[in-house]
This record gives structure tokens, C-alpha cells and sequence, in this order.
């Protein structure tokens, strides 16, 4: 599916702040930004370098089937509440996706023949854990109904900006005890409430791989409020895979902005933030065109913004910090997969996470994520095929430094031992196979513009919960960032958020 834009760069601009806001990426965070801005009736212009909107959150066509770039367990798309921030985000300018029910959000195949399976009903789900655990049974329920606590008080509140005093004083008298319960959980970590409840070290590791499967950390180092969400969501609002693939969220995002005035440009990669006495004033794309705006918006991560789009030398103590607290995540190595559905057993879910040794769960291509979207929409594959994506954390560093002839035969190599592993669910993967296509963090780098293709930021140390993540502002006047590398964090649902309130921020500051 395309979507029809203004690609056309040579636009006159006239007066240099024609745009109200200029967003940098289209990504789930970047289009959230523009669409709710373009909604309140702001002008806004979206830079994007490749052909196609949702960074991440994009697809690529392969001789019938049709693969996400990324996975494909998908929050956000509730009815109820307000922690539905994609419903929400796409109704914002009258566009909506017909979703499908995943009743199962993931089945977990780890050390020790431990197998669980998180269901959507939650019951369920406990009473599975209980069965592998008897001797934690209160304990298990008494972290998981905490976690319950974070989202309830999350659930009853618009989430916007937390920058932006007059909403944080309307939803205090609005919501006092849920913004009470709130702030008690920002300096804390997973770690530091299962402990409280669960001694038996097998539960902890459990509870790690929980966190690590969103995170890309262990449980003492993943925000309490963002495990409220994830670890409730799945069984309030549910896992629910957009019909047509997850590419289909970027492209309505994309319709609703156009229907609102708002402007998205493909093939325009932005090389630099222009500057004017400290200020943020427009950008400077590949191509030599110039475009200004009242507020600059970059949906890159924040080394990439900091490092390369502004002078690296010039960055502002605020973010020197920031990065010395965190780090950039891994990559990952992907297999794009079509195979015969002969080689997937009856009633195999469409998540999955593969861990051998529970020592590795950290290391480079430790742990296995597969997706099978193909369960949830067939339209994706062709007839008596399904899509296999599977993928694993990677560093940059042991893909660089390579000659082509070395690059293939290392992605291959990989991938082999990644196909062999996953015989051990999927006994017959390889004889089913008829497609695969390898990607590599320079895979991830070049086509996402992402720092050595990182997933996102992670904590060097433990640090106190969410209280280090900087939101929208940056040192930089009129210069904001959306995205992962941003208050909440990483997820398609945490972006979503970030990008509300992002865009709540810039609208207090345009007065609209």
C-alpha cells in the first residue's frame, strides 16, 4: 500500500516560519507528534529519509509475503481507558484499524522444560505460574496485582505532558490518589518490588525475562511504571495485531495528518538542525534544501540528534549526562522467514522467546523473539504459507570491519545456528523453508537511521526508575525530542506516549 504525500522539497517557503513544527523521522513517536499538533491546527511539516512512514514500525514486500520490520506484539489498541494511546492517536484525526485478538501474548520456552504461556485473561495466566511455582503463590500474585496498582492509577489519566505545570495541577485535583500512587513508583525498579514479595530465584529469573523481552534489561534495572503498563495492558486492553500488518498504523497515521493540512516529504534525510543564537530554528537536508519552523522535533535517538545533526562539540551538559547514565541498547540480527505452514505444529501461538541457558539471556543472540503474524492475518503470506520473524540482540561491533564476501557468509553462518535453535519449537522449520531474507544492526543502521541501529537507550547502572529519563524539552530552545530515547521509553505504546505528550508540550509553548 502507498500513501499519497508532498515529496516535492522545492516548495517555496516564503516566510522562514511557514511550519509551526518541523518533525525529524516519521516514526510511531515523530507521527504522533505531528498528528496531534496538525489536529489542534498547527502547521506541520514531516521529514522523512526513506520511501515509506513508521521507521521501526515499517514493512517491506518480498515475493508475496509481506514482513514487519519489527515485532509484531502490539499494545495500544484498546477500547477502554486511556492507556489506548494508538486508538486514540488514530481517532485524534479520524482514522481507525480494524485490529485482530491475540488471546495468548507470548509463550515463553525457557531453561529447566519451564513453558508458560501469558494469556490474556489474567486468571489464567496466575494460575499457570502457580502450577510451575506451588511454593510462590502468594507471592506471584501479590507483584503481579501491584503491578495492577501502577496501571489502574496510569488508566484513569490523560497522558500527556508531565512538563507542562497547568496539566499536571488539573489532573492532580482531577485524580489526586492515582497521582499520589504514581509518584510513588518513579524511583522504583521491577527488582525492587518483586523482591519484596518473592524469594524463590527461579520467579526472579522469570520476572527478568518478563522485563528483558520489552526492556532489553533485567528486572532491577526496568521502570516500575513502564512494567505497570505492559505487564496490566496485555490483560486489560489486550495484544492486538492491526490487520494488513503493523505498517498499517504509520500509514494512517500519515492519511489522518494529510487530511488535517499537515505535509510528510519521503527521500528527505536531514543532515543538520539549524541554529540561530543558541535556538533551534529549521533544518538542513542531504539534497542542500533548507526548511524553518517555530519549534524543531527529532524523532532520531538522542546520539544521533546530539552527535550528528548538532555539533557533537557543542552538546550541552544536559545530554553529556544523560549518556553517561545510559547506553545505547544492541541491535538485533532478524530472519525474515516464509515458510510452509506444514512447519508449524496445530495451535502454535504467534509469540514466542527462546532461551536456552538463562546465563545468557543477556548476551549477544542469547535470547530469541519470533513472531508469527501470519496466525492473526493470513493476507500477509501466501496461501499455505506463513511469515517466521525471528530475531535477537546483535552488536554493532561484531558486524563492522567486514568485506562483502565476509558480511554474506557471517549473516548466513548466523543464521544457521539461529534456524537450528529454533528446530527445538518448530521441529521441521528448515525443510518448510521458502524464503529468507538476514538483517544485521548495518542493516538496522542504514535503512532506520538509528545509532549502530540501537533499539534504544538502556541504563548503564541501576538507576531510580523513570526520575533520569528527560522528557520532550531539550537544552536546546525550541529544539524537543519523541521517541525512545524519551520519557517512557522503548515500545510502540511507550512512543505513542511520548509523542502525546510531546506534541501537549509544544502546543502549550505555540499558545494554540
Amino acid at each position: 500500500m502507498t500513501v499519497s504525500a508532498n515529496t516535492n522539497t522545492n516548495v517555496p517557503l516564503g516566510d522562514r516560519t511557514t511550519f509551526d513544527a518541523i518533525i525529524i523521522g516519521s516514526g510511531i513517536g515523530g507521527l504522533v507528534t505531528a498528528t496531534q499538533l496538525a489536529a489542534k491546527g498547527a502547521k506541520v511539516l514531516v521529514l522523512e529519509r526513506y520511501l515509506i512512514p513508521g521507521g521501526s514500525s515499517g514493512y517491506f514486500d518480498r515475493e508475496g509475503y509481506r514482513f514487519d520490520v519489527g515485532a509484531s506484539m502490539i499494545f495500544g489498541f484498546g477500547k477502554q481507558g486511556t492507556t489506548n494511546l494508538l486508538t486514540r492517536a488514530l481517532a485524534a484525526v479520524g482514522e481507525s484499524i480494524e485490529t485482530i485478538p491475540d488471546p495468548v501474548q507470548v509463550q515463553y520456552h525457557l531453561p529447566d522444560e519451564l513453558d508458560i504461556k501469558v494469556h490474556q485473561d489474567y486468571e489464567q495466566f496466575l494460575q499457570g505460574l502457580f502450577v510451575k511455582f506451588p511454593n510462590e503463590v502468594k507471592g506471584i500474585r501479590q507483584f503481579y496485582d501491584e503491578c495492577w496498582q501502577v496501571f489502574n492509577c496510569l488508566n484513569q489519566m490523560d497522558l500527556l505532558s508531565l512538563e507542562e505545570l497547568r496539566y499536571l495541577t488539573r489532573v492532580f485535583f482531577q485524580h489526586p490518589g492515582a497521582c499520589l500512587g504514581l509518584v510513588k513508583y518513579l524511583p522504583l525498579n521491577v527488582g525492587d518490588i518483586a523482591r519484596k514479595y518473592i524469594k524463590d530465584p527461579a520467579v526472579l529469573k522469570f520476572i527478568d525475562i518478563e522485563c528483558y523481552i520489552w526492556s532489553v534489561v533485567p528486572a532491577e534495572m526496568t521502570p516500575m511504571i513502564n512494567a505497570g503498563m505492559v505487564f496490566s495492558d496485555r490483560h486489560y486492553g489486550g495484544i492486538n495485531y492491526p490487520k494488513g500488518g503493523v505498517g498499517q498504523i504509520a500509514q494512517k497515521l500519515v492519511s489522518g495528518l494529510l487530511k488535517f493540512g499537515g505535509e510528510i516529504h519521503y527521500k528527505s534525510r536531514v543532515t543538520k538542525i539549524i541554529t540561530e543564537q543558541g535556538k533551534a530554528v529549521g533544518v538542513k537536508l542531504a539534497n542542500g534544501k533548507t526548511f524553518y519552523a517555530k519549534k524543531v522535533v527529532s524523532n532520531a535517538t538522542r546520539w544521533d540528534t546530539f552527535e550528528q545533526l548538532l555539533p557533537a562539540e557543542e552538546m550541552p551538559k544536559k545530554e553529556q549526562k544523560w549518556q553517561e547514565r545510559y547506553q545505547k541498547s544492541p541491535a538485533f540480527l532478524s530472519l525474515h522467514l516464509g515458510v510452509d505452514a506444514s512447519a508449524l505444529p496445530v495451535g502454535t501461538e504467534c509469540h514466542h522467546v527462546l532461551l536456552e541457558d538463562w546465563t545468557q539471556m543477556e548476551k549477544p543472540e542469547g535470547t530469541i523473539f519470533v513472531s508469527i503474524p501470519t496466525l492473526l492475518d493470513p493476507s500477509l503470506a501466501p496461501e499455505g504459507h506463513h511469515i517466521v520473524h525471528a530475531f535477537t540482540p546483535s552488536w554493532m561491533s561484531d558486524w563492522e570491519g567486514l568485506s562483502p564476501s565476509e558480511y554474506e557468509s557471517k549473516k548466513e553462518e548466523r543464521a544457521g545456528v539461529m534456524l537450528d535453535r529454533l528446530e527445538r519449537i518448530f521441529p521441521g522449520l528448515n525443510a518448510g523453508l521458502d524464503f529468507m531474507e538476514v538483517g544485521t544492526p548495518r542493516t538496522h543502521r542504514r535503512f532506520l537511521g538509528r545509532a549502530d541501529g540501537s533499539y534504544g537507550p538502556i541504563p548503564r547502572r541501576k538507576l531510580p526508575g523513570l526520575l533520569n529519563m528527560p522528557f520532550n524539552r531539550t537544552a536546546v530552545p525550541e529544539l524537543y525530542c519523541v521517541g525512545d530515547s524519551t520519557f517512557p521509553g522503548q515500545g510502540l505504546n511507550a512512543v505513542a506516549f511520548s509523542g502525546f505528550a510531546c506534541a501537549h508540550r509544544i502546543a502549550a509553548d505555540l499558545g494554540i
